[in-house]
C-alpha cells in the first residue's frame, strides 16, 4: 500500500459518517463515527470532500440496495469527489494527492456519505480542472447515466432529434447538453418556468408538461431518454420515427425487459449506469472544452444529510444536490 507523502494528509484511524439502523423517511439518517476503511488489492482510498445526492439514495433509505443483500445498518451514497489518499497494491492508474470523482461499486454498496471511501481504481478518474469538488460530486452518477443511454446505448449522432423527459433534473440538463454536444436537435419536457434555464444549456425545443400533452406536440423523434417511467414510457413510443430508439432508465419491475411497453419498428430498452472510468473522462473532456455545465441546486453539511434528501424528494430541484463533506 502506497500511503500519501503530503503534509496535509489525515492520519486517523476512525472518521465520520452518515448511517441508519432501519429503512425510513430522512429521520433515519444519523452522524456516527466509525472505522476508517483501507484500500484493499486495485482500490484506492479518497478523503471525501464532497458527496452528491441521487434519487438512487432515498430509494435505498427507504427500501434498501435494491441489487444487493445489505441489511442495516448501512451507509447510503454513490457519487463522490475528494483526494487519493493511499492506493492499494497494484494501483498504476492514480497516485496519492490526486484529485478525483467517480461513482465506484455502483448498484452495490459504495458509502459515499462519509469522510472516506474505498472503491476500484478504475471507477475513478481524474477531477476535470474546471470543476471544483461540489460540482464534480454531482457528475458521476448522473452523467454516466446520461452518457451511457444517450452514447453508447442510442448512438446519438449529428442531425437526430432527441427528446430528453425531465431535461431540468440531474440527469435531464447532463443529457441536453451531451445530445447537443454530439451534434443533435434536443427536445426538452420541463416546466415552463424552467425554459429559459434549457435554452441556455442549448435545448432546441421545450414542452411544458403541465399545460401541453408531448406526444401530441413532438414527433419524429430519433431517441428518447425515459426518466419517468411509467405512462410517460408509453405515450413516448408516440413520438418515435421508425428505426428510433426509446432508453429508459427506470427499470421495468423485476428487471424483466418483456414487460416494456412495445411498438412495432422501434427498439425499447432500459439501462443501469455503470462505473466507467472511460466514461468519466470522455465527460470531463467535455467540461473543460466547456461543451457541459454541471448545475448544483443547493449543497448541505454531510450533518444535514436528512434536510438534503427532504429537498431531492420533494422534486422541484433543478440541477443537483451535494453534500460538502470536507474542505
Amino acid at each position: 500500500m502506497v500511503l500519501s507523502d503530503r503534509t496535509d494528509v489525515h492520519v486517523t484511524t476512525t472518521m465520520k459518517a452518515i448511517s441508519q439502523d432501519r429503512p425510513g423517511g430522512p429521520e433515519v439518517l444519523r452522524v456516527i463515527e466509525k472505522e476508517r476503511p483501507t484500500a484493499g488489492p486495485a482500490e484506492i482510498l479518497v478523503r471525501v470532500q464532497a458527496a452528491g445526492v441521487n434519487p438512487t439514495d432515498w430509494k435505498t433509505r427507504t427500501r434498501g440496495f435494491f441489487y444487493h443483500d445489505e441489511t442495516p445498518p448501512f451507509t447510503v451514497g454513490f457519487d463522490v469527489a475528494g483526494v487519493v489518499e493511499e492506493v492499494g497494491p497494484g494501483v498504476t492508474v492514480l497516485a496519492p494527492g490526486d484529485e478525483v470523482f467517480g461513482m465506484p461499486r455502483f448498484p452495490r454498496p459504495a458509502g459515499a456519505y462519509a469522510e472516506y471511501v474505498t472503491g476500484p481504481a478504475r471507477h475513478f478518474a481524474r477531477r476535470p480542472g474546471g470543476l471544483d469538488a461540489v460540482h464534480a460530486a454531482a457528475l458521476p452518477l448522473a452523467g454516466l447515466t446520461a452518457w451511457q443511454a444517450l452514447v453508447d446505448t442510442a448512438g446519438v449522432g449529428p442531425g437526430q432529434r432527441v427528446l430528453v423527459h425531465a431535461a431540468a433534473g440531474g440527469v435531464g440538463h447532463l443529457a441536453v447538453q451531451i445530445a447537443k454536444a454530439r451534434g443533435a436537435h434536443v427536445i426538452g419536457t420541463a416546466s415552463a418556468a424552467k425554459h429559459e434555464f434549457l435554452r441556455g444549456l442549448g435545448a432546441d425545443e421545450l414542452v411544458d408538461y403541465r399545460t401541453q400533452d408531448f406526444a401530441e406536440v413532438v414527433g419524429d423523434v430519433d431517441v428518447v431518454l425515459d426518466t419517468l417511467g411509467g405512462e410517460v414510457t408509453e405515450r413516448s413510443l408516440r413520438t418515435l420515427r421508425a428505426g428510433g430508439t426509446l432508453v429508459s432508465i427506470i427499470p421495468p419491475a423485476g428487471f424483466d425487459s418483456s414487460l416494456m411497453p412495445r411498438r412495432d419498428g422501434v427498439r425499447v430498452t432500459w439501462m443501469l449506469v455503470e462505473p466507467d472510468r472511460a466514461g468519466l473522462t470522455e465527460l470531463a473532456a467535455l467540461v473543460d472544452d466547456k461543451q457541459l455545465e454541471v448545475v448544483v441546486d443547493s449543497t448541505f453539511a454531510l450533518a444535514a444529510a436528512a434536510d438534503a434528501h427532504r429537498l431531492g424528494e420533494a422534486g422541484r430541484t433543478t440541477g443537483k444536490i451535494v453534500l460538502e463533506v470536507s474542505g
